[in-house]
C-alpha cells in the first residue's frame, strides 16, 4: 500500500528549527509578534546550549571595556574576524545579559555582585556564569517561559528533513523559503510544515568527529539543509577542539570547563611537569587552538592517552564552590579534583564557520534566517574566543527576531505544501549500514581532518567521504527515512564541506593547522573560505540581498 502523509496544520508565522539558546531567544522574542512553531530533535533541553559550562562573555564591570573585549576577540580570531560583527555583538552584550536577568536566570553572585570569571584569551574577568552549569540555568529558565507562552507551539522529538523552497516546487517568481518537511520520531511519519518565515538554530557539526564534547544532536543539520536549499557557507575548516574533555570510557565526552584553567588549573605531564609555558607566554590561558595543539603534541610525543589537569592546589572548598557539578561528575568517575590531577584530552567542540548571514541573521534565501553555531557572521574568525558563543546566540537572536518581526507583514502566506511521497521507498533491510557508515565517517574525520592536517590526509578524507556520501544518498533514496538516516545524510554533507574548505586554505591560521603550510600566508590578502552550491541561483552580492 502506498502511503503519503500530509498535514492540515495551519501556516505558522515563524518556524524555528532548533531549541537551544538561539532558538529559544528567537521564539520568546517572536512570540510577541505572531505564532511560533519551535522544533526540537529531542527533549527541549538536550541541545549543546544546555551543556555549556563556563558562561557568557560581556563587559559588565568598570575596569573592563568594549575595546578590550573587541581586541581579545580579534586576537583569538587570528585576523579573520569581521570587525563590524565583533563590535556589533560586543556592544550589545550587556543588554543581552540584562534580558536574561529580567527573565530570572540565576547567575552566580558574590558579595552582592555577579561573579565574573576569566577564561582563555580574555584580558579581564568578564564571563558571567551560573556556577559551572550556565547553559543548564539559561536553558531551563527560557524553556519554562517558552512552554508557558500561548503563542509558542513546541514540537519535541521532531527533526527537520529539508527546507521547502519555491524553486524546488517548480513555482515561478522569486525564490524563497516556504517552510520545511519534518519527521516525527513518535509517529515515524514526515509531514510538511508551511511557514511565512523560517529560522535555523540547529547548532554545529562536531559529531562529525570521533571524540566530541557535544551531545549526539550536533550533526550539522541546518548547515546541510541550507546548502541543499542554495545558501553559501563559509570558513567550515575552522573546527574548534576543546582542550579539556574528561578521559574516561564512560564519561561520554564530559567537558571540563575552560574556567578550571581560568581559575588556576595547570596542565601536567605524568611526572607532574607543566608544559604550556613552553608553548605560549599565556600558558594555560592561551586560546583554545594553541592549548589543544600543545596537548595533542605532548600526547603524541610521549605516547600518552591523556594529560593531567590539576587544580587541587586551590583546595576542596574553592573547588566545591566554583565547580560543584564538575567536581561531583568527576567523583562519579573515580577522580577527586581536590586530591589529584584529572585526565583530559582534546575533543571537537565548536563549528566556527557555517551558513553565511548578515548581522540580521538573514541568509541568501529569502524568508530564511540562521542564528547561533550553524551561522557564519564573521564574529569568530579562525578561532572562537571562549564564551562568545552563547553571547552570539543572544545578540543575533534578538537582531534576527527584530528583522523578522518587521518583515512579517510583507511575508506572503505560502500555499499548502505537497505531501511527503513514500511511494518509491521501502523499509530499510539492513539498518546496520547506517551505524557502520556513521562510525567510519567519524573515525576518518578524526584521523585525517583533526587538530593537525596534511594535504595527504585531506585527500584521503576527500576520497573516502565521496564514496561514503554516494552510498548514504543511495540508501536515502530507496528507504524510508529515520532519525539516524537524516542525521547521517546531513553529517556526511557537512563533513565533505569541511574537507573541501580545509583543502582550499593553504596556510596555518587559528584552528586550521597544516604541516604542509605551517605559516600564515602573508603574501595574499586575508580571506574567508566561501563555498557556493552548484545550484546557487540567487543573484546576490551579499547575504540577504534578495529580501527587498
Amino acid at each position: 500500500m502506498i502511503k503519503t502523509h500530509s498535514s492540515h496544520l495551519p501556516v505558522v508565522d515563524f518556524a524555528i528549527i532548533g531549541a537551544g539558546l538561539a532558538g529559544l531567544t528567537l521564539a520568546l522574542r517572536l512570540a510577541e509578534h505572531g505564532r511560533v512553531a519551535l522544533f526540537a530533535k529531542g527533549p527541549l533541553t538536550h541541545g549543546s546550549s544546555f551543556y555549556a559550562q563556563g558562561g557568557i562573555a560581556a563587559v559588565l564591570e568598570g575596569e573592563d571595556s568594549f575595546a578590550a573585549h573587541i581586541h581579545d576577540t580579534l586576537a583569538a580570531g587570528a585576523g579573520l574576524c569581521h570587525e563590524d560583527a565583533v563590535q556589533f555583538v560586543v556592544e550589545r552584550a550587556p543588554s543581552a545579559i540584562r534580558w536574561l536577568v529580567e527573565r530570572g536566570v540565576p547567575f552566580t553572585a558574590e558579595n552582592g555582585h555577579y561573579h565574573l570569571t576569566r577564561e582563555g584569551g580574555h584580558s579581564h574577568r568578564r564571563v558571567i556564569h551560573a556556577a559551572d552549569a550556565t547553559g543548564r540555568a539559561v536553558e531551563t529558565t527560557l524553556a519554562a517561559l517558552a512552554r508557558a507562552h500561548p503563542r509558542i507551539e513546541i514540537l519535541e522529538d521532531h527533526i527537520a528533513v529539508d527546507l521547502v523552497t519555491a524553486h524546488k516546487l517548480g513555482r515561478t517568481g522569486p525564490n524563497r523559503c516556504l517552510g520545511l518537511y519534518v519527521y516525527s520520531k513518535t509517529t515515524g511519519h514526515v509531514v510538511p510544515y508551511p511557514a511565512r518565515l523560517t529560522a535555523l538554530a540547529t547548532g554545529g557539526a562536531s559529531k562529525a568527529y570521533l571524540y566530541s564534547s557535544n551531545p549526539d544532536t550536533s550533526t550539522g543539520d541546518g548547515i546541510a539543509m541550507a546548502w541543499r536549499a542554495g545558501c553559501r557557507v563559509a570558513n567550515l575548516e575552522f573546527v574548534q577542539f576543546h582542550p579539556t574533555c574528561l578521559y574516561h570510557p564512560q564519561a561520554k565526552s564530559f567537558l571540563i570547563s575552560e574556567a578550571v584553567r581560568g581559575e588556576g588549573g595547570h596542565l601536567l605531564l605524568p611526572d607532574g611537569t607543566r608544559f604550556m609555558p613552553h608553548y605560549d607566554p599565556r600558558a594555560e590561558l592561551a586560546p583554545r587552538d594553541i592549548v589543544a595543539r600543545a596537548i595533542d603534541n605532548e600526547m603524541k610525543r610521549h605516547g600518552l592517552d591523556a594529560v593531567g589537569l590539576d587544580i587541587s592546589h586551590k583546595g576542596r572548598g574553592f573547588i566545591e564552590e566554583h565547580f560543584p557539578n564538575i567536581y561531583e561528575r568527576c567523583l562519579g568517575f573515580g577522580y577527586d579534583m581536590a586530591k589529584a590531577p584529572i585526565p583530559v584530552v582534546p575533543a571537537a567542540h565548536y563549528t566556527c564557520g557555517g551558513i553565511m548571514t548578515d548581522l540580521k541573521g538573514r541568509t541568501d534565501l529569502s524568508g530564511l534566517y540562521a542564528v547561533g553555531e550553524c551561522a557564519f557572521t564573521g564574529l569568530h574568525g579562525a578561532n572562537r574566543l571562549a564564551s562568545n558563543s552563547l553571547l552570539e546566540c543572544l545578540v543575533l537572536g534578538q537582531a534576527a527576531a527584530d528583522d523578522a518581526a518587521q518583515r512579517l507583514a510583507g511575508a506572503p502566506c505560502p500555499a499548502p505544501l505537497p505531501p511527503w511521497d513514500e511511494s518509491r521507498v521501502t523499509d530499510a533491510d539492513e539498518r546496520v549500514v547506517v551505524s557502520h557508515n556513521w562510525e567510519e565517517l567519524r573515525r576518518f574525520m578524526w584521523d585525517y581532518v583533526g587538530i593537525v592536517r596534511t594535504n595527504k590526509r585531506l585527500e584521503r578524507a576527500r576520497h573516502r567521504v565521496k564514496l561514503l556520501r554516494e552510498e548514504i544518498f543511495e540508501y536515502y533514496a530507496h528507504f524510508r527515512v529515520s532519525n539516524d538516516l537524516i542525521e547521517l545524510r546531513n553529517l556526511v554533507q557537512v563533513a565533505e564541506l569541511i574537507i573541501r574548505s580545509a583543502q582550499l586554505r593553504t596556510e596555518s591560521r587559528g584552528l586550521h593547522y597544516s604541516r604542509d603550510y605551517p605559516e600564515l600566508d602573508t603574501v595574499h590578502a586575508v580571506r574567508d573560505t566561501v563555498l557556493t552550491p552548484p545550484y546557487y541561483a540567487a543573484a546576490l552580492e551579499t547575504p540577504g540581498g534578495s529580501w527587498g
